[in-house]
């Protein structure tokens, strides 16, 4: 079995960070491709040859192609399955559409939050220099904050890991790395969710930043 995922050679994105959890935590045997997006790359042979929408994280398994993290996880349970496998998605079919909507969520809202807290400030060393919030990225921190009070009752959001557990902590973090108050159980929660191994894995290999 040939297995590759594709991501920025930087290791800063979200999505690429998702993929690379759940590609780990079906323990799976795979590759890792790094991408120079600065340069231009994902636009130019051989990447976009292989990538259709020419845009990673995309996973390259055994000559099919896929693109988009929320689509990688999906793939990776159907193809690798349980009992074999583990899940990455809640196995009970509202838990799951709820993990599904909450993913979905994160990447298509809160786009103020997204922009002024960017996800350098989850990747890279804490700064002390961060602009205060604007009033709509504060408006996006409040409905973060509150939907994710509502969700997180516990360890989990399902009561098992799923992969949405990973990049709901992300985005708590963004608020949590950059000093924006944030509610001790959902602290906690984002946290310890950023203590697993493969998070922990990944962690290890961002480059350390240039000098501006």
């Amino acid at each position: 079995m040939s297995l590759v995922l594709y991501v920025d050679r930087n290791r800063i994105s979200p999505y690429a960070l998702s993929a690379f959890v759940a590609l780990s935590e079906k323990r799976l045997p795979f590759t890792v491709q790094d991408v120079d997006l600065d340069a231009g790359a994902a636009r130019r042979p051989p990447f976009s040859n292989v990538s259709l929408t020419q845009r990673v994280p995309a996973i390259e398994h055994d000559g099919f192609v896929l693109t988009e993290s929320n689509a990688i996880a999906d793939y990776l349970d159907d193809v690798f399955a349980v009992p074999d496998h583990p899940s990455v998605l809640p196995r009970d079919v509202r838990q799951r559409a709820r993990a599904r909507q909450v993913q979905a969520w994160l990447r298509s809202d809160l786009l103020a939050l997204r922009n002024e807290r960017d996800s350098t400030v989850v990747f890279h060393p804490p700064r002390a220099d961060h602009a205060p919030l604007s009033p709509a990225a504060q408006a996006a921190a409040a409905k973060l904050l509150h939907i994710a009070g509502e969700l997180v009752h516990g360890d989990y959001l399902a009561g098992a890991w799923s992969i949405a557990d990973t990049d709901l902590a992300l985005m708590l973090l963004r608020l949590i790395k950059s000093g924006e108050p944030v509610p001790p159980v959902l602290r906690d929660y984002a946290l310890a969710q950023w203590q697993r191994p493969a998070v922990r894995q990944w962690l290890a290999q961002v480059p350390s930043p240039q000098p501006a």
